[in-house]
């Protein structure tokens, strides 16, 4: 048995029927990040099965295409652009800036570290992007506006649209393809600087916003012991302002860590909000192939399936223990119930 084989075509099954029951539950509740993430969980089975086809059949120059396209550049954003609609009413607008100028810092060194041909003005242009992007989505949730997601929205189907048509026109050499010589796993070696690039610009940015946002819905629901104390409201004195946000994400680790003995508490006694083990396990959904996808770019491609594969399941199983999200359990566009759950008042 072939894993190169039978791990993506998992994939590529569980994202496609997460994407279907997604955009079921978009039918009966009309959230957008229902079916933004139902898109991300498409591009999910699109770059699998490419990479299904090309491992069953063998690579050609289209599917190493839609592989990059759908697998390298768009399934981490889009993810990660359904977290920032969810949150898009809270001050994650200051957790997703922070992973916009983190994506923008880490382009930028990753052209200085590698020297990719042909990449001209990119890691420039792509650090500006993320920069100005960065500061206007943290000036919106400092207003609490929350246009700041849809100015995420903006960015990414836009840049998504220019990468499908950069990616569909570029001239590649023969045979159109490049993979790992010991595994045949697929690399990016054949593009141009310009577009490998794009994957840590869009994969970072989403990555970070898929973990950051489950971190902090968990961090949200469960029962909180504040050890460090901080506010990010407005109306305080600048200084103050800017001591706080500095401190947020220091005080959030630890005082995250010093409450999960009493959420492990509450949730052996049934108490604890659904959400807190749902969005942790988003969180290593969008971690593990973070990893994997990060191992790949430095040459190490022996966990890229699996760590795809695992990353599915549990996106998928923390959506699915999520009331928030899965009240109802039925067959997709139809009206019969396979299991329903109560929601506690």
């Amino acid at each position: 048995m072939n894993a190169n084989v039978v791990l993506p075509l998992a994939s590529a099954l569980l994202s496609l029927v997460f994407a279907i029951m997604l955009v079921d539950q978009w039918r009966e509740r009309r959230r957008p990040y229902q079916l933004i993430w139902a898109a991300g969980m498409l591009w999910y089975g699109l770059s699998a099965g490419a990479e299904f086809l090309g491992s069953a059949i063998g690579w050609s120059d289209p599917l190493y295409r839609a592989w990059y396209l759908f697998g390298a550049i768009c399934v981490a954003a889009w993810l990660g652009l359904g977290t920032a609609s969810l949150l898009s009413k809270t001050r994650f607008g200051y957790a997703f800036a922070i992973s916009l100028l983190l994506a923008g810092l880490f382009t930028y060194l990753t052209q200085s570290r590698y020297k990719y041909e042909d990449s001209g003005i990119a890691p420039a242009l792509y650090f500006g992007i993320a920069l100005v992007l960065a500061i206007a989505t943290a000036v919106l949730t400092y207003r609490g506006d929350e246009r700041w997601s849809r100015l995420a929205g903006v960015a990414v189907v836009g840049g998504s649209i220019a990468a499908a048509v950069m990616v569909g026109t570029v001239g590649l050499p023969s045979p159109g393809y490049a993979l790992n010589a010991a595994n045949g796993i697929p690399v990016g070696d054949l593009l141009p600087g310009y577009l490998r690039l794009l994957t840590p610009f869009f994969n970072v940015t989403g990555g970070l916003a898929l973990v950051f946002g489950g971190i902090y819905s968990a961090y949200v629901f469960m029962p909180k012991r504040r050890v460090i104390r901080y506010s990010i409201q407005r109306g305080q004195p600048a200084g103050a302002f800017v001591r706080n946000l500095v401190v947020a994400p220091v005080a959030i680790a630890v005082n995250l860590i010093a409450s999960l003995p009493g959420a492990a508490s509450d949730l052996v006694g049934g108490r604890l909000n659904s959400r807190v083990p749902a969005t942790i396990l988003i969180a290593l959904g969008g971690f593990i192939p973070s990893i994997t996808s990060g191992l790949n770019r430095f040459g190490d491609t022996s966990a890229f399936f699996v760590g795809e594969l695992l990353g599915v399941a549990f996106l998928f199983a923390g959506f699915l223990v999520s009331i928030e999200v899965f009240n109802e359990i039925r067959i997709p566009f139809t009206h019969r119930v396979l299991r329903a759950r109560r929601v506690q008042a």
